[in-house]
């Protein structure tokens, strides 16, 4: 029974690991599409339907796994944490497949006339990784990497997003163009949130502490 169920688990954590991989090219793709002016929309929405199909298979998966065995207490954490990690990547894809649609609308213009956008998506891709990175090896220290990394993506959306008011008000016809560019950092801001509940989770699974109940110790 215990091998089945080791097996069980260990299909849970490629179709992890599987998910993650798809998150990762949907927010490179976004981010390359950003810095050359491609909306690349049609790759993105691929990507994120098959991100959509991976968190339905692992939620029938942990369901199976929560009805038919009885998971101990590190299992039970794994199986949770993968629950909720799910719901981050399938936000995390439909947030790149935003950021693809708005590029359409820009004119074939890019973020390489606001370099803040174009450091602050690499910073979030990098926290998409780390935070996928963290949990294949089950590695608190690169989780906790990612989370103390949420805070320089959150100082650079102020940056762009102070930027882009200043740039309104200098050039108020290039009001729409400033718009869609914050919007786009904006989603960029949510993807570096949704890395940082998955490394969250990545802490829980290998402590069994979740940061929410360390800061109401």
């Amino acid at each position: 029974m215990r091998s089945r169920f080791d097996e069980q688990l260990a299909r849970l954590n490629q179709e992890l690991i599987e998910m993650g991989a798809l998150c990762e090219e949907a927010i490179s793709l976004a981010a390359a599409a950003l810095a050359e002016g491609d909306g690349r929309e049609a790759g993105v929405a691929a990507l994120d339907r098959e991100i959509d199909q991976k968190e339905r298979d692992i939620e029938t998966l942990c369901l199976k796994l929560l009805l038919q065995q009885q998971p101990v207490a590190r299992d039970l954490r794994q199986i949770s944490a993968a629950l909720k990690m799910i719901t981050d990547m399938e936000r995390i894809g439909d947030q790149a497949e935003d950021i693809a649609e708005i590029i359409t609308f820009l004119g074939g213009r890019t973020a390489d006339e606001h370099t803040r956008i174009t450091r602050m998506a690499k910073a979030t891709t990098q926290m998409v990784t780390d935070s996928i990175d963290a949990f294949v090896r089950q590695d608190v220290s690169i989780a906790e990497r990612v989370i103390r990394s949420d805070d320089i993506v959150d100082d650079c959306f102020v940056e762009v997003k102070n930027s882009l008011i200043s740039m309104i008000a200098a050039n108020p016809q290039e009001g729409e163009f400033a718009l869609d560019l914050l919007m786009i950092a904006k989603y960029f801001e949510r993807i570096g949130d949704h890395a940082t509940n998955i490394a969250e989770w990545v802490v829980f699974s290998v402590t069994g502490v979740h940061k929410t109940e360390e800061e109401t110790v």
